[in-house]
């Protein structure tokens, strides 16, 4: 087994031309963060982009920030901090949940498996933020989509194409992405002893207001200790948090607290000890406790989902919490087959939605379809974009199906 670690674009290129010539496929990662997310791969060989590192690009004044694939988010995530910015659509670190270290993650993988964190509500996820990439397809071809400035609306939208893409249409050399200033002032209100039910009434009142509350979150009974080192304690917590400046945050948290003053007792909690909270359930670290049970991440309706683990409960061992206002769901459960059929049901009786298998052994992640299984017409249209850009299955061949 042989693994590439180019510097350069250009030796990207080559040695995906390499590849391309000699039919032999790549596994392509950066710092490998997410490596055990998707089926598992059998490749001789791999492309390692974690020496293709470098700010290409960074004008705070214009909110835009390019760097070369393989530059690690967290110093990315600091040089913006020091300016007052920040990525708002506030990408995931998955390393602790799959048992390596944190701040591992690769600004290239944030954009091929379109990270987001609990402000994707009002923020978007990573490919409402991408303004351009340069890439290198499995044919052997580089080439760039978009630019560095926000109104490039220019031929197709290729780098949106990458976002989700988990490095099987093309390998990323070069991205480019819009940034935004980080908020003054953060203070989360926390509902307390609610039941799940409860919970979504109260995150849906809380969001429908004018609050403009920016996150939404519900940590069941014990749940919650896991969070921010305990300092929720062990009942349950349904959190909203506010942003934005001082006076704006006093308001609106005021505000809050007289709409929901019936549901439960309420607690402020500011700064740091917010952001700790966030931070935690942005990664979900009460299931990143070095344990082997696996871990599904579920998107579907938020008025429907809490209906969903209810019944799964019923059936099935089961540890869940909420995010995006109940709409993302994070599940630990047994390793058992017929399980993830049952969750996968349940999902479509329910109104439908997405479930991926974030964490598992290599045996169950080969055994199950990973991600969710697309209906029909899809299937052929990403079969189609497949044979279009990497025609010869050369990179991270059956990562995804």
């Amino acid at each position: 087994m042989s693994t590439f670690t180019p510097p350069s674009p250009a030796e990207v290129l080559s040695t995906v031309q390499w590849a391309a010539a000699e039919d032999t496929p790549l596994e392509i990662q950066g710092h490998g963060s997410k490596r055990g997310i998707g089926r598992p791969l059998q490749t001789e060989h791999t492309l390692d982009l974690s020496k293709l590192t470098g700010v290409t690009l960074y004008e705070p004044a214009e909110l835009v920030l390019s760097a070369k694939a393989g530059t690690p988010l967290a110093e990315l995530e600091e040089l913006l901090a020091e300016n007052g910015q920040q990525f708002a659509f506030e990408p995931m670190d998955y390393g602790p949940l799959l048992g390596s270290e944190s701040g591992k993650g690769t600004i290239g993988g944030v954009l091929a498996s379109n990270l987001s964190g609990p402000r994707r509500l009002k923020a978007g996820a990573a490919r409402d933020h991408i303004l351009g990439i340069a890439a290198v397809s499995g044919r052997g071809e580089a080439f760039k989509s978009g630019g560095r400035v926000v109104k490039n609306v220019t031929g197709y939208d290729l780098s949106k194409l990458m976002a989700g893409s988990w490095g099987t249409l093309a390998v990323l050399t070069d991205v480019t992405f819009k940034v935004l200033p980080a908020a003054e002032v953060e203070v989360t209100l926390a509902i307390r002893g609610l039941l799940d039910d409860a919970a979504v009434a109260a995150m849906a009142l809380a969001l429908g207001s004018s609050a403009e509350v920016s996150s939404a979150a519900h940590l069941p009974e014990r749940i919650a200790a896991k969070v921010a080192a305990g300092r929720l304690g062990s009942d349950a917590a349904t959190l909203l948090r506010v942003e934005g400046f001082g006076p704006s945050v006093v308001y609106r948290i005021e505000a809050l607290k007289r709409l929901l003053g019936k549901a439960g007792p309420l607690e402020e909690i500011a700064g740091e000890a917010s952001k700790a909270i966030w931070r935690d359930i942005r990664d979900c670290a009460p299931f990143a406790d070095g344990g082997a049970r696996p871990v599904w991440r579920v998107s579907m309706a938020p008025s429907q989902a809490h209906h969903m683990v209810m019944a799964l409960r019923m059936q099935a061992a089961v540890d869940a919490f909420y995010d995006w206002q109940g709409g993302l769901v994070w599940l630990s459960m047994r390793e058992d087959d017929a399980e993830a059929e049952l969750l996968r049901g349940l999902i479509r009786k329910h109104g439908g939605g997405h479930a991926t298998l974030v964490r598992a052994s290599a045996p169950h992640r080969a055994a199950l379809p990973v991600f969710e299984p697309q209906p029909p017409h899809l299937a052929a249209l990403s079969a189609r974009l497949k044979a279009e850009f990497d025609p010869k299955q050369i990179l991270n061949p059956g990562r995804m199906a």
